[in-house]
């Protein structure tokens, strides 16, 4: 006989441990998924085997056995490591890691499989002529890849410096070696575009897609594909990281900086440690890839710990965008209060003249930003999630952009009566409006989440804008990354200063890089592009670093600031999160939790503990919360982490439970 140690499916910090079953059947191994009975009244629950004994320390009195085996998922070995890693590292149950790596989703009940994409011609491929840079980059990686010889990569290219064809080239590099390769874009509306070039050189049969749009069916039937080994590639957003793919030659991370490759939801998990950890399993390489690497990266590699590899040249020579940046504080001065300056009013009319498309960025979806009061300033917020409302027109109405609640615009002041309340600010949906009565002959479309709520949706307004049906795109930071149109002359971007003015240390950093993005989808084709930049902080460091193209500038400024303010890369930042339905209890809560840590820390790591303050989304789904952060100096985060692991795990099972604790580390 012999034992097995499995984790449960439930969704509890009491029942987050490792229990011991028998076990009969040798048709088992490590990751599979086993229904066991639990608890008092034995109820038969999911599991998943951690680990397989062939005996125990301690007879275990009233030894309960394995009921069954599911055939269909199983787990492997590495995975299961991967999930055991993923808890100590991110302080999550065991089943959080588990569930990131099973299918959604069930098997189709008439047995045709679902396949995303199949109906898509591939891109026509022909072989491009390497430039001397992409040359020299795949010498230097293929190496790792045909040796086997795990290392980490960042390229950090200008765009249209030709990384596409450097991971197209890897991943080929890879294969012919007998290994697999999964590709991670940051937004989902780039994939259409990157599986219609892989499938070009490729073909559909080796290509999985995974990402949050596909349908439950489609995505479980990717896995089950994936898992067989019937697929060589998988491309998609931040969960395909956990792909059950065997034998990974190649991780490749695009638009490494992104934001979006860091979980906002347990476990949060940053994509590029799970990747590290994944590739290193099967002695593969990672290669992170960049116009504007995260200061973290670059600095990572300032310190040898990744290769870096320039591309600073466009393919074909092509030059770089002229960048103009438009202070509209002086535009005010001239009287012009309207959302375009004269430099962008005039650059668009004459790229539509000259028959060239235009994509106009700004980073903040529905028509006004908030609605307010004039009479006594109050602002109409959500209830449940304690932030402003955003006015949409094609809704007349106020909406949260996290709940999703919608409020009727109220004719007079709730708080005061006047009748001087209205919607304020410019979201991209004012943005359409206006250009569509300034350049009534001309189409335009909104690319942002509130255009693309319908299944296949992105695809249309991207296949639109491709074939030129569409003259003039609108969007958030869709539009910001990595799409390539060979006929946009023009970018304008409509206020650099939303990002800018965010609360997050990174504020000047991601102002850089999505006005650098952005900017980046001018000029592709034969033309040089244009790009206008309207800000009121026209002297501000970032924006003049990304009007001249200087990453050296925003780095060198970035890394002053963090290392004196002790910012990453220079620590860990860890935020413990108290959550509770009463207000009061939550902030004496977050009070207590913070004293318990500083009592166990050492004094230096207690000088970098913050008092307790209110989320910014406060109060969300009927519960507040608090947060506590720590600086935790590079070299001291597993010290840190053992002591929060000890509390969290005391507050969460305790009997009298008030509030509870989550962890985040490094949040975005």
């Amino acid at each position: 006989m012999k034992y097995v140690n499995v984790a449960i499916d439930n969704n509890n910090d009491n029942t987050d441990n490792l229990y011991t079953y028998g076990l009969d059947s040798e048709e088992i191994s490590i990751g599979s998924k086993v229904l066991v009975p639990f608890a008092r009244g034995n109820k038969l629950k999911n599991a998943y085997v951690f680990d397989i004994m062939d005996s125990v320390q301690e007879e275990i009195k009233g030894l309960k056995y394995v009921n069954s085996v599911d055939e269909e998922i199983c787990l492997s070995k590495e995975m299961i490591d991967t999930c055991k890693w993923m808890r100590k590292r991110y302080l999550c149950r065991y089943i959080d890691a588990v569930n990131c790596f099973t299918p959604v989703g069930k098997p189709a009940k008439s047995g045709k499989k679902r396949v995303p994409y199949k109906d898509m011609e591939g891109e026509e491929c022909s072989v491009k002529n390497l430039t001397e840079e992409q040359d020299n980059a795949l010498r230097i990686i293929k190496p790792y890849i045909s040796e086997k010889k795990h290392d980490i990569f960042l390229i950090h290219g200008v765009t249209g410096s030709g990384k596409t064809e450097i991971y197209i080239r890897l991943i080929d590099s890879a294969l012919k070696n007998g290994s697999n390769a999964i590709l991670m874009v940051p937004e989902i509306s780039l994939t259409t575009q990157v599986i219609e070039r892989f499938i070009g050189r490729f073909g559909q049969d080796k290509i999985a897609v995974l990402h949050s749009r596909l349908s439950l069916g489609e995505r479980y039937d990717e896995w089950v594909r994936i898992r067989r080994g019937q697929v060589r590639i998988v491309i998609g957003a931040r969960s395909a990281v956990f792909a059950p793919l065997e034998n990974i030659g190649i991780i490749i991370m695009d638009e490494e900086h992104e934001s979006t490759y860091k979980s906002d939801m347990s476990p949060k998990y940053d994509t590029l440690e799970v990747a590290v950890k994944r590739a290193k399993a099967f002695e593969g390489v990672v290669v992170l890839g960049s116009a504007t690497p995260s200061v973290i990266s670059a600095y990572r590699a300032e310190q040898g710990i990744y290769k870096k590899i320039e591309l600073k040249q466009r393919y074909n020579q092509i030059a770089l965008p002229q960048v103009e940046i438009v202070d509209m504080r002086e535009e005010l001065k001239l009287g012009n209060k309207s959302i375009f300056s004269s430099a962008l009013y005039s650059g668009m009319q004459k790229c539509l003249e000259e028959g060239q498309q235009i994509i106009l960025f700004l980073n903040r979806r529905g028509y006004s930003t908030f609605v307010s009061c004039r009479e006594c300033g109050y602002v109409m917020k959500c209830n449940e999630c304690g932030i402003s409302l955003t006015y949409h027109k094609a809704e007349n109405a106020a909406i949260c952009h996290y709940c999703g609640k919608m409020e009727p615009l109220p004719k007079v002041c709730p708080e005061c009566g006047s009748k001087y309340i209205r919607h304020f600010g410019t979201g991209t949906e004012k943005v359409e409006e206006y250009t569509l009565n300034m350049f009534p002959d001309y189409s335009a479309a909104r690319l942002d989440l509130d255009t693309i709520k319908v299944k296949g949706s992105i695809d249309k307004i991207l296949r639109d804008f491709k074939k030129g049906k569409t003259k003039i795109l609108i969007g958030t930071q869709l539009v910001a990354k990595g799409l390539d149109f060979k006929n946009v002359g023009m970018v304008g971007i409509i206020s650099a200063d939303v990002i800018l003015n965010i609360p997050d240390y990174r504020a000047a950093e991601r102002t850089f890089q999505l006005i650098t993005q952005a900017a980046g989808r001018a000029g592709r084709g034969d033309k040089e592009g244009k790009v206008v930049i309207q800000t009121y902080n026209a002297e501000h460091y970032s924006i003049e670093a990304a009007a001249d193209q200087d990453y050296d500038r925003l780095y060198n400024t970035e890394l002053f600031l963090r290392k004196s303010m002790l910012y990453p890369p220079f620590s860990d930042i860890v935020q413990i999160i108290v959550i509770a339905k009463n207000q009061q209890v939550c902030i004496e809560g977050a009070q207590k939790t913070m004293k318990a840590v500083q009592g166990e820390l050492s004094k230096e790591l207690s000088e970098h503990i913050f008092e307790p303050q209110p989320l910014l989304l406060n109060n969300q789904k009927e519960h507040y919360r608090y947060y506590i952060l720590i600086k935790c100096p590079k070299g001291r985060r597993a010290e840190c982490l053992s002591v929060i692991e000890k509390i969290k795990r005391k507050v969460n099972t305790g009997k009298k439970l008030q509030y509870t604790l989550t962890v985040d580390i490094n949040p975005y």
